[in-house]
């Protein structure tokens, strides 16, 4: 976090504001010895932070609508406190790299090419990472997606927020905040919920990887060099951490499916060794494999579970209309 001591660092602050007086500020940084460097850093960032914060990073907060974080630096959420450290960086290494006159107001120096430092250095970031440094809508992609005007909006909201070292969380879009634009271009309030804007994004990256080549430079490689989420803390309900449950790879549902299809497979071998017009022993292969199934367990997520399963015991009409059917599979099989 910033120091908001407005002495904090004075004596290394007035030397950097003597050598820049002297036009003698980057030449000095240039030959500097490590800990000199250090220093010189050190003030440079406490004579440009005041300065990014109040001429740029309140605007673009309150562009954005992020009314709080607009309020002061200590209020900035982390992804504004991210872009913020990116801007104090590009202005303190052009300070320390382009002081090469006479400078008597070091603030109103750094005011005067504060748009444009950070603006290079914010497409040079997306060029290291990339990224296109200036999105725009090729007429392929336009064409596409019909010119429609939320679409093309959104291409471009992809295209850079691929280049954006920050994440959704643990979602690969931000799509509530496209659900929020969508409504503001479309003015659908009603259907601009995230399904809708996933669905969007789905449409858009169908037309994008239409030109393979295009969409492995442009959207993949950038996006595959975003800085991951970490996993969020579990905490178990005397508010101790705990190891996060196992992954599933499938649903409840297919595991339930998949015995099933597996005491089926049994089933089936026994049958094909039984006379096909003995009901009685039909009756008992098919009630010996599927009668015994724990629906109250982890077969609670088999379709039908509590109603079909447990009828093989219990509802003998259900029963003999299974064996019937069996008995038809085995004649024509």
């Amino acid at each position: 976090m910033v120091d908001v001591d407005p002495t904090g660092g004075s004596a290394a602050v007035a030397e950097l504001r003597f050598l820049a007086s002297q036009g003698r500020l980057a030449a000095t940084a240039r030959t500097a010895t490590p800990r000199e460097r250090t220093a010189l850093t050190g003030a440079a960032f406490t004579l440009a932070w005041p300065v990014v914060f109040h001429r740029l990073t309140r605007m673009n907060e309150q562009r954005r609508g992020h009314w709080t974080c607009a309020i002061a630096v200590n209020r900035l959420a982390d992804a504004c406190l991210d872009r913020f450290y990116d801007d104090v960086e590009a202005v303190v290494e052009d300070l320390l790299a382009h002081a090469t006159m006479q400078i008597h107001n070091a603030e109103g120096w750094i005011s005067g090419r504060l748009r444009a430092v950070t603006i290079d250095a914010h497409r040079r970031r997306r060029g290291a990472r990339g990224a296109q440094q200036r999105p725009r809508l090729p007429r392929w992609l336009a064409d596409g997606l019909g010119h429609d005007p939320w679409l093309t909006v959104l291409a471009i909201e992809i295209l850079v927020w691929v280049g954006v070292p920050g994440t959704a969380g643990g979602l690969l879009w931000p799509l509530d905040s496209w659900a929020q634009r969508r409504v503001a271009v479309t003015g659908d309030v009603a259907g601009s919920d995230v399904r809708a804007v996933q669905r969007d994004v789905d449409r858009v990256l169908a037309v994008m990887r239409t030109k393979e080549r295009w969409y492995a430079d442009y959207v993949e490689r950038p996006l595959g060099a975003k800085t991951p989420p970490t996993a969020p803390a579990f905490v178990d309900r005397n508010a101790a951490v705990v190891e996060p449950p196992a992954l599933l790879l499938t649903e409840p549902h297919e595991v339930a499916d998949g015995w099933l299809s597996e005491l089926a497979a049994l089933a089936l071998i026994a049958l094909r060794q039984a006379d096909p017009c003995d009901d009685a022993a039909i009756e008992r292969i098919v009630t010996k494999v599927f009668g015994r199934v724990d629906t109250a367990g982890a077969m609670a997520a088999a379709p039908h579970a509590s109603d079909g399963l447990d009828a093989l015991v219990d509802d003998r009409a259900e029963l003999r209309r299974i064996v019937a059917a069996v008995r038809a599979v085995l004649a024509g099989g």
